[in-house]
This record gives structure tokens, sequence and C-alpha cells, in this order.
């Protein structure tokens, strides 16, 4: 791709980017929330067409002006949200718009499940033709995303930020998917901001910053540290620094809570939990042991069997969710577009949902105030550094991934809340905003206010965390404080052991976080 630009009403998406990657290589593309990492692959894919600029394939000038003519050239695309019917199964899925039909005429649907299975056998994705994707989890989504692309005989494969949904354990095993990919003699270009990740799978590496191109380098003979400086233009601390202090009184008491999860089984059997004024507490587990439910329980989502939820001492949990919010509870989610964000409304609406209906977002008569939600945009915009092409104006789904959980976080945050629940704030972000997320946290922290951090990201948990709840099966296995924990002792308690159990094996004779994680999750499956 050479000199190829792209602009959008308000923002210069690419600025004469060159991007050259050679046929059989893992690729990585490395850049910050809206550096223009996805605008460039979609122009790769058909979806825009560039305003200027060359593209070519095998050494040939081509146009592409559609997906369709980016899969006769051999490309395809794995979004970072994905396009399934969630109504159809995987092989339905996988051959919309590649239909083939048998002898009488009739939708060769067997033919394709055939198909379908041997291509996930020969990659080793483990799909089931005939499960529908409601049914899926969100790894087993994003393989049959891969799958689609594959099914089209996609030479050239484009990931766009394949790990941003997925579990440490899930992470690995695609790290596993592309690896075979690329020994099939796959061209894999891998859109990220995980450093790790790059320098576990990628050769070569391609830095955008502001829709242009900073450089190509080896990733071998390139640092983390260098990627990092090369990707925000200025040095990252990976370090998070925090100052030793006391908790106060509890703002949070869950007491022996039973949850059902949505299909009838107790997702959170009996659970309790504590969280004090001025403490982090992070609760560490893999993907589907309850999390989620105890989560929505908790701001009021969803109403539990029995059991309690109390906050600031008085009983909370059959309070509305907008009497919780206005108790002082404030929640990051887990799903941005499900539950964090309307995503037809503009930016400063988004902004102001929370307390849309107070001064200054609404007048005495009862009217909305634009010209107030517009100031409190800017001031978030400015400070949480969200990049919208409009500014205020810009429609929320519009906006990239990252940015869009940025804009969630700085609305939360600016609740100034005795109470913070937040999941996976980090996911979709670039190292710069993850170091000033982290350093928010801490800061809401030491104010006084109460944070419970849900993460798959152990290492996350592990470095923000003032106390770390263990949780299995819908239950807390154990509790032991953030300083000086031990990460196999805490995989271990992931994987289903007791505290004291893990306390006992820590050392040689423990697994490492992730081959605990990943066994606990294919036992439970």
């Amino acid at each position: 791709m050479i000199d190829i630009s792209k602009a959008f009403p308000g923002v210069l998406a690419n600025d004469r980017v060159n991007l050259r990657v050679r046929e059989g290589e893992v690729h990585a593309i490395l850049g910050e929330n809206g550096a223009g990492k996805s605008t460039l692959m979609s122009i790769l894919f058909g979806l825009y067409a560039p305003d200027s600029g060359t593209i070519r394939v095998r050494g040939k000038d081509v146009r592409i002006c559609n997906p369709n003519d980016a899969a006769a050239l051999g490309i395809g695309m794995v979004f970072q949200h994905f396009k399934l019917v969630r109504d159809y199964t995987v092989a339905e899925n996988i051959i919309l718009g590649a239909e083939t039909v048998n002898r009488r005429g009739e939708l060769d649907l067997r033919g394709a499940e055939r198909r379908v299975a041997e291509l996930s056998e020969r990659y080793g994705l483990a799909v089931d033709p005939r499960a529908r994707i409601e049914e899926l989890g969100v790894g087993a989504q994003q393989r049959v995303e891969i799958l689609k692309a594959l099914y089209r005989d996609a030479s050239i494969l484009i990931l766009d930020e394949p790990s941003a949904v997925l579990t440490p354990s899930e992470v690995d095993e695609l790290l596993e998917i592309i690896g075979k990919l690329k020994g099939e003699g796959k061209t894999i270009i891998l859109i990220t901001h995980k450093l790790r990740e790059i320098k576990a799978a990628a050769e070569r590496c391609t830095v955008l910053r502001r829709g242009r191109t900073v450089g190509t380098v080896e990733v071998k003979g390139t640092s983390e540290k260098k990627l990092a400086e090369m990707m925000v233009g200025r040095a990252i601390n990976f370090n998070v620094e925090k100052k030793k202090q006391e908790p106060g009184k509890p703002v949070l008491e869950v007491r022996n809570l039973t949850v059902r999860g949505s299909r009838g089984h107790d997702a959170v059997r009996d659970l309790s939990l504590t969280v004090r004024s001025g403490e982090i507490v992070g609760l560490a587990g893999v993907d589907g042991n309850g999390q989620s439910e105890l989560v929505r329980a908790i701001v009021g989502l969803d109403k539990p069997v029995s059991g309690s939820i109390w906050m600031n001492g008085e009983d909370i949990t059959r309070e509305s969710v907008r009497g919780r919010i206005r108790r002082g509870m404030a929640h990051v989610p887990e799903d941005r577009h499900k539950h964090g964000l309307v995503l037809e409304f503009r930016l400063d609406e988004n902004l102001a949902l929370k307390r849309f209906d107070e001064a200054p977002f609404s007048r005495k008569s009862g009217a909305l105030d634009f010209r107030a939600m517009r100031a409190n945009a800017e001031r978030l915009i400015t400070q949480f550094d969200v990049r919208a092409g409009k500014g205020p104006a810009t429609k929320t789904g519009d906006m990239s991934g990252g940015n869009q959980q940025k804009a969630i976080v700085a609305r939360e945050m600016d609740l100034s809340p005795a109470l913070l629940v937040v999941s996976q704030p980090t996911r979709g972000l670039d190292v710069g905003a993850i170091e000033y997320i982290h350093e928010r946290l801490v800061a809401e922290r030491d104010k006084g206010r109460a944070i419970l951090l849900v993460s798959y990201e152990l290492d996350e948990v592990l470095a923000l965390c003032d106390r770390i709840a263990a949780i299995s099966a819908g239950t807390i296995v154990g509790e032991l404080a953030g300083e000086g924990a031990d990460e196999r002792e805490v995989g271990a308690m992931m994987a289903g052991v007791r505290h004291a159990d893990a306390k006992a094996s820590r050392g040689a004779a423990a697994k490492p976080v992730r081959a605990a994680a990943k066994g606990a999750r294919r036992g439970k499956k």
C-alpha cells in the first residue's frame, strides 16, 4: 500500500501511509487508538475507497472497490466486532454470500458443513458446523470468523484487534492458530496494540501514529519499550505506582449472593465479598465463572435469587439502576456496546447519559441544555484524550473501539462515585491509554473511592489491586493481599484450588497461571 490517504469529516485518518507485507509472514500493525490502523485495513478489504494512493498485490496494481474484489484477490478480514447472524448455525454464517447448490439446485448445506469441519480440523479451530452462534462464546465466534475467510480461500488474512475480547487462555489458543496459518503459507496482517502478542507472533511490525507511518521494524531485534515509544511518541511507564494506605469502612458488601445465569443454572453461588473505601479489590478468574453475573447483580441489571447487596450500610438489593447511580455507584461495563453506549447518539449525549435529568444538563423547564452537554464533552475529551473527528458532535458508533472505551471511563469517573465497579477497563486500549487509566484508578482509590476491578488480564490485577479475590465456579475460592501476590498462587486459585492449598503448592510444583487457567476452562467445557 503506497501513499494511501483517507479523510472523513473532521479527521484525516490516513495521511500518505506506506505498508509493505511479505508473502507468508505475520506482519503486525501497531498504533494508538484512532491511529488509522483499521481504516487502512478496511481500504485493503474494500470497505472504504482511498482518496489517493496505490495498492499492489503480488506486484500488480489493483483496484479494490468492495469486499468481493478483495476476496477475488485472496484477501479476507476478521473484524474486532464480529459480523455474524446469531440465529444462524456456524455453517450458515460461513457460507453466507458464498452459497453453493447441489445437482437439484438446492442449497448444499451438508456439503458446506463437511468442508467447514475439514477446515476446522486442519487448522485446529475446534468449531462445530451445526452449532448456533448464540450458543458460542466469544473465542469460538472469532474462530468462526477466521473459518469464514478460510472457506473463501483467503491467502492474506487481516485480523483486526483479534484479542481485544479474549481471555488470556483464548489468546494463547489464538497465537497457536496464527502459527498454524503461517505454517500453511498464509500471510497474516495483525492489527493490535498489545506488545506481548506482537513479540510472540509477528516477524515485522509497521507503526502508525495519528494517521502516518512512523516506520517498520524487525520485531525480534526491537524491545517492547521501543515499540511503545514509537507508538505514542514518548516513554511509557509500565509500572503502576501507588502508595500504601489503610482502607476505610466497607462501601460494598455482598452477602451470601446467588445469581441465576442465562441458561437457568446458578452462575453465582452463596458468594460474599467486601470492598472498602480507599482500596481496589480485584476479582481474578477465568471467563465464565460468574464474574459477569455478579457484576450485573451489583449494578442492578439482574435480580439475585437469594442473598443481599449493601452499600454504605444500606440494603440496595431491590434498588433500581438509577437509584444505585444516585447513591454514588458507577459502572464501566464489560460490553461497551450493549451496556455502555448508545451508538446512534452523539458523543456529548453519551457523556451526559447518567445525569441528563440533572443540572446543568436539564433546565428547570425540563428541556435538555445541549450547550452544557457540549461543554462537558469538550472538557472530558481533552482530559481523557478521546479522539473523535467531529468532537462532541461525533456519532459514537463512528468512533474506534478504544476511543469508545475511553469515553465510558471518562463519564463514569467524572461522576466522582463512592463505588466504582469496573469490568475490563483497558480492553481495546493502547499502552498509553492503559497507563493513563491505571493512573486514574489509583488516583480515585487515593481519594477514598471503593473500586471493584474485574479483569481477565492477570498482570493488571496484580499491578493495581490492594486485595485479590479469586472466583471459580461462581464462588470465592480465597482472598490474598495484592502486594507481593504470586501469580502461580492466584492461577491455582483461579483453577479452583482453595487458598490454603494454593499457598501450600506455591513454588515449583504450581502450574503457571495461564496453564492453570487454560486447564480450568477446558475442564469447565
